[in-house]
Parts: structure tokens; sequence; C-alpha cells
């Protein structure tokens, strides 16, 4: 027996028919269905891809936000033979025609509100034939070739056959973005999409079951919403999608409302949902956990949930790479006795490597760091269901070794094998020789009362290279000075490690995908410091 996506939906459609997914829709009301629905409508639109020219084997882009429509897609496209591409729609208009030519798409499935971004580059694409909006009927568009979804599976087979395919038929890509350079491909088969499922599901993982309630913020465009609709379809667990342009209060009323019990979101995300609290409470009863993730979680924010409403926040580490789960926090035997409160320093960390995944922190010379929690190595990682190169692209030899994928993530490692990560590679501050760690001094900014974000990045320096300097975004009508942030830290870190500088601004960039985008900040750091002098 083949290891197929097919058999995810199958069971719940099977053994849990009438389990709801739920969806906000544009104008706010809730579109509801059963998996019952899912299964049918996913069975006719595969049955109706032939009528687009699309064939097995053909990458298909989706370019939308998380609902049902999406979730169909989910399904639809590789268990018909086809490849789901998930194309992020943040991303620049340049780097969207890049991916999707170079993945040859031959469809795309777009919401409504998104068209325009094809109106501006349809020019340049030169292997889509149709676009599909996935709605009711064709908006007013300068599009060519445009089709409704419901126009297109209306007539479709509810019962069309989804055959068994060999495991390793590729099922789905996302494309992860490069530090330089053009977005770098990746694809996943069937079989790493299935065991990655199951590895998520287990009870010191993600304890995913058909009792819960999910809630993926984290985009479905972006590493399969870190691979939770595939987990909710294989456990029949209820879902519940944020739809678009979701923002904190929307996300928490839907908590309340649908009485969530697993969330997943941005770091950014979380502290939004934060502050939207502080402003008007919600009852989060039935939240055993929150997912944050893309950026090491503040203490501070971990600590705010679990005093306030007795939610832990799970934490993990992965990439576009891994599909993309690679770590996980865990609980030991020994420290469940302790108050939750003090699980927070382990918390904080990335965890211990999940069942199946091999992991390595090497320091520069190749060699195993030791387990002293101090010296720190860069990641180095596989697993049954990550990828062992990109898509068509020659930087795969820099980006996997051995099997191994290279992450750039630096770490250190407990004495009882627990991962911290200290910096992304090229986000380390080298100031006189001496390492510092950005996230280190912005998991202490955040902590302090008045700061609702931080970013610390390098600043040019004459004598020492590089010295650290710290954009910070004060809670609302707070009033916050350099000498106050300053004060802060001066106990908790050695003198050279402080920031020579802090910026209080209005917001911090963030990449497509929620997270603070250092390269933007390291870009205007030298004009902001003149400004400001």
């Amino acid at each position: 027996m083949e290891l197929n996506i097919r058999l995810l939906l199958q069971r719940s459609a099977k053994y849990f028919p009438d389990n709801e997914i739920v969806t906000r829709l544009p104008d706010e009301s809730l579109h509801r269905y059963t998996y019952r629905d899912l299964d049918a409508r996913a069975r006719r639109l595969a049955s109706r891809l032939s009528r687009l020219g699309v064939k097995p084997g053909d990458r298909v882009a989706t370019f939308a936000w998380n609902s049902y429509r999406h979730f169909e897609l989910y399904f639809a496209l590789p268990c018909a033979g086809m490849v789901l591409h998930t194309v992020n729609l943040r991303l620049a208009d340049e780097h969207v025609a890049y991916i999707l030519n170079h993945s040859e798409d031959s469809a795309v499935f777009v919401d409504p509100d998104l068209l325009p971004t094809f109106e501006r580059i349809a020019g340049e694409l030169k292997t889509v034939k149709t676009f599909v909006v996935l709605a009711e009927r064709v908006p007013a568009t300068t599009l060519g070739n445009v089709v409704a979804y419901e126009d297109l599976i209306r007539d479709g087979d509810p019962e069309f056959p989804f055959h068994e395919l060999p495991e390793r038929t590729p099922a789905g890509m996302c494309y992860t973005s490069a530090t330089t350079g053009m977005p770098k491909g990746v694809v996943y088969t069937h079989r790493d999409i299935y065991l990655h499922t199951i590895t998520e599901c287990l009870g010191d993982v993600l304890d995913i079951r058909e009792r819960d309630t999910l809630l993926p913020v984290v985009p479905m465009f972006h590493a399969n919403a870190w691979g939770l609709p595939f987990a909710a379809a294989g456990m029949g667990a209820k879902m519940v999608l944020p739809g678009e342009r979701p923002h904190a209060p929307v996300i928490l009323d839907l908590m309340q409302n649908e009485r969530v019990t697993f969330a997943a979101a941005a770091v950014s995300i979380g502290i939004d949902m934060m502050a939207e609290l502080k402003r008007r409470r919600r009852d989060l009863s039935s939240v055993r956990a929150i997912m944050l993730g893309g950026s090491a979680t503040p203490a501070a924010v971990m600590e705010y949930y679990l005093k306030e409403f007795g939610i832990p926040i799970v934490t993990a580490w992965g990439s576009t790479e891994m599909t993309p789960l690679a770590t996980c926090v865990h609980i030991r035997r020994d420290d469940l006795d302790k108050p939750p409160i003090e699980h927070i320093p382990i918390r904080v960390r990335q965890g211990i490597p999940c069942p199946g995944v091999e992991l390595e922190v090497l320091d520069e010379h190749g060699q195993p760091v030791p387990w002293d929690d101090r010296t720190v190595g860069e990641i180095y990682v596989r697993t049954p269901w990550s990828a062992t190169e990109y898509y068509r692209d020659e930087r795969t030899r820099d980006g996997f070794v051995d099997g191994f994928w290279k992450s750039g993530d630096m770490a250190t490692v407990s004495p009882d094998g627990v991962l911290r990560l200290v910096d992304r590679a090229k986000d380390l501050i080298k100031s006189g020789g001496e390492w510092i760690s950005s996230v280190d001094l912005e998991n202490a900014l955040v902590a302090h009362p008045k700061v609702r974000e931080a970013a610390v990045i390098a600043a040019p320096d004459d004598k020492w290279l590089e010295r650290p300097c710290a954009y910070v975004v004060p809670e609302p009508g707070a009033a916050l000075t350099a000498a106050e942030l300053r004060a802060w830290l001066e106990p908790r870190f050695a003198k050279w490690w402080l920031p020579d500088h802090y910026l209080i601004v209005d917001a911090i960039p963030k990449t497509g995908v929620g997270k603070i985008n250092k390269r933007a900040l390291r870009e205007r750091v030298e004009q902001d410091l003149r400004e400001r002098a």
C-alpha cells in the first residue's frame, strides 16, 4: 500500500463525515459545511480539471487565503495526480512572476480580491493557460481565460475516484524566500506529507486529535500552514479557517465563538492578539495551547498567556524545506509536577527533534558542538519527509550536504539535548570579534512592560565593525526613552552586549509570512541613524 494524501481525506469523510469546517467570509459571515461536503467537492473539482487542460504531473498554483475552497484544493489537486503549488500572496510582483514561470504552472486558482496581482503580471507569465477565481462568478477583470470555481465544479462527479499513486509522486510545492536572489522551490511527495502529518499528530509533538478544533492563522500559502490542514483531515478535527486578511479581533472572536482548542500563528500575530486581549478580554477557556512560530517567542508573551488564560505556548523549529516541522517543545516527565510557569524556560527554546528527525549542531569545522548550552553552531537536519534538493536550482549544492539541509540557523544545545535558537547566521552581530545574539536582546526588550515589539540588528561601526541597534515599538500610549531601555538591559547582559542605539518607531517591517524583516532594517539603519543624530 502506497502512502497517499487521499488516505487522510478518506478517513475523515468515512468516519467523521459530520465534523465541521468553518470559514470566515469577506462579509464577516461564516460558511459551514462538513468533511462529507469537502470530500464530494474535492472530487467534483478533480473530475473537471481536464477541462482546464490540466493533466497529472502539472503544477497548479493557488493564490488564496485560508478558506474552505483552498482546503478543497489541498486534496483535489494532489489526489488527482497534480502538484499543489501554494504561492505566497505577499511577495512582490517580480517574485510571483518568477515563481510561476520557474515552476511552469499550467493554471492558477486565485481569490477575487487578489486578481489585481495577475492583471499586472499576466503578460510575463509563460505557461499559465487558465485562471480560476475562487468564487460563485467571475468579477470584472482585464484577464482573459478566466472561469469561476463554482461554475467549474457544478457538474463535477462527487464520486470521482482518487486512485492510488506511487507514494513518491510529487504532491505539493512551495517556494521559500531566499536571503539573496530569487525564491527557491521545494517539492513534497505524497509520502513526505503523509509521514509529516502522522508525526505532527503524535502526543509528544502537537497532539492533534479528532476532538480538537483547529484554527490555523498561519497562512495556507506558506509551508502548508505548518501541515495543519492535512493533520485536521487525517484526524477528522473541526477546522476553523479565518479567511481574508485576518486580524487580531477577528481571530480572537473565532477562538471564543467556535471554542477553538488549538491555534497556530506567527509570533507577531500572537503579540497583536495579546494587545487586543488587554483592550477587550475574550473567553478562551476552550484553548489547550497556542503554537507561535516564525521567530523565537519572548518569555514575556508566554507569561501573559499562561497567567491570564492558563494557555501554554507551543514552540517548534522547522522550515519550508522540512515540510515544515523538525523539532517541538517537550516537557519531560520529571518536570510535569512543576507549576506551568516553571516550564517557560523550556518552552522558550525550540525543543527536541521529532521522532524520525536527525539533527546536528556543527561548529565551523563541521564537528558537533558540545551539549553545554554555550557553544554555538549551525543546525543541520534531515527527516524522512524533508527535501533533499531545491527544484531545478543550482543552490542545492550549497543548501544540502549528504542529505542534510544546511539551515543557516545558529543554536546551542543544552545538556539534555534541547535546542536553543541563537540567531540566523546572517543576523548574529559580530562586535570586536565577539558574537552577540539579537534574539536574546529582543526577548529581553519585549519583556519590558512598555515594549510591544523589538528587533535588534547590526549597525556599522568604525571601531568595532558592528554594534547592536535596537528598533523598538512601544505599547500604545506609552512614553519610552533610550535611557529607560538601556537601564532595563544593563542588569541582564554584559556591557559590551548592550545596544549603542535605540530607535523608537511606530512599526517594524514584516516579511510576507509575518516575520520581522531584518534585511529591510539593515538596508535603512545607516539612514535612520543619520536622521536621528
